[in-house]
């Protein structure tokens, strides 16, 4: 497959808000006819945020609510049964509304680092703590993913699956910046290697099709990202820097593709969308790159997620990301 094959010119994150799944489906699969993803939607509650819906892919280790966050156990109870219960009821909406449809089509879960980060042992600390515990994690993760994409592959037998792992976390990771349980503390930075290693493996779940990072936090490691394996890379274009060029250039030329985040996440007054995609045209001249690897090499998205916008401006936003892909292509410079 080539890169324009495997992905569609606009797509969103993954939230919506609200908390219906069949409108839900309707404004994925309606604002974006060659790229759809499947939403969720964290209004809902425990077990539709985007933790919780991991952890109930999780496969042989459970999580519940804690007052302190998600917690793993030892047997699956309410809040597991709740967030597979809204997986399954986001995949029949999906299903209804992909009919027939052949083409790349978007999941998206957590990815085994912020996951790591998020959920907590039983003495309360964060699995990030415990290496045993992070490996543990990646494998049932890796395992879940695994069903899911297959899942989604017999409810939607046409289409060529794009899987994205959001990683919020990852350079918090890192650079041993994520805190202890009491606050006063950080953990200690996890190996660069051992996190390449482990998204390798994860990512290794979905040989067949390409895999996706989302963080729209700060200082996305990208280089690292792409020897692990990632076919693309979903980001918060706001927050690039001068700083990233040389390994967003380096990217672009190895045939990574760029989810470029231009349109805000939460409700504002949007610019014409040639204007949303101005700054992609600044950074391609600033990089030398020919403008005819534009279309080929961008996927426009909003910034990140939009469960905290109103209804109406997350269609206009996903709206917005398909015009503003459409100038793009038609006036790469």
């Amino acid at each position: 497959m080539n890169a324009l094959s495997d992905f569609g010119p606009a797509t969103g994150i993954g939230s919506l808000p609200g908390t219906d799944a069949r409108e839900a489906a309707k404004t994925a699969t309606g604002s974006f006819e060659d790229f759809p993803f499947l939403p969720e939607l964290p209004a809902r509650g425990p077990g539709a945020d985007m933790i919780g819906r991991t952890a109930g892919l999780l496969v042989e280790l459970y999580a519940r609510v804690e007052p302190s966050g998600w917690r793993l156990g030892d047997r699956p109870g309410r809040d597991t049964r709740r967030a597979r219960s809204w997986l399954g009821e986001d995949l029949d909406a999906l299903e209804e509304f992909t009919q027939e449809y052949t083409g790349p089509l978007k999941v998206q879960a957590v990815g085994p680092w912020t996951l790591a980060a998020a959920l907590e042992l039983r003495n309360g600390e964060s699995a990030l703590s415990d290496p045993g515990a992070c490996r543990d994690l990646a494998g049932s993760l890796a395992e879940g993913l695994r069903l899911h994409l297959a899942e989604m592959q017999r409810r939607v037998p046409g289409a060529r699956l794009v899987l994205q792992l959001d990683e919020p976390s990852l350079t918090a990771v890192l650079r041993g910046q994520v805190r202890t349980a009491s606050g006063y503390r950080t953990h200690r930075a996890v190996d660069r290697q051992v996190v390449e290693s482990t998204l390798r493996d994860v990512f290794g779940v979905h040989a067949d099709g390409p895999v996706v990072v989302h963080s729209c936090a700060p200082d996305v490691p990208f280089a690292l990202l792409r020897r692990a394996g990632a076919a693309a890379v979903s980001f918060d274009f706001v927050l690039l820097t001068e700083r990233d060029d040389d390994v967003i250039g380096e990217a672009v030329e190895a045939g990574t593709r760029l989810f470029a985040g231009v349109v805000p996440g939460t409700d504002t007054a949007l610019s014409d969308p040639a204007g949303s995609v101005m700054g992609v045209r600044t950074l391609w001249r600033r990089l030398g790159l020919r403008p005819g690897l534009l279309a080929e090499s961008v996927t426009v998205t909003p910034a990140c997620g939009l469960a905290g916008a109103s209804p109406a401006y997350a269609r206009q936003a996903l709206a917005h990301c398909v015009r503003a892909a459409r100038s793009l292509a038609d006036n790469p410079e």
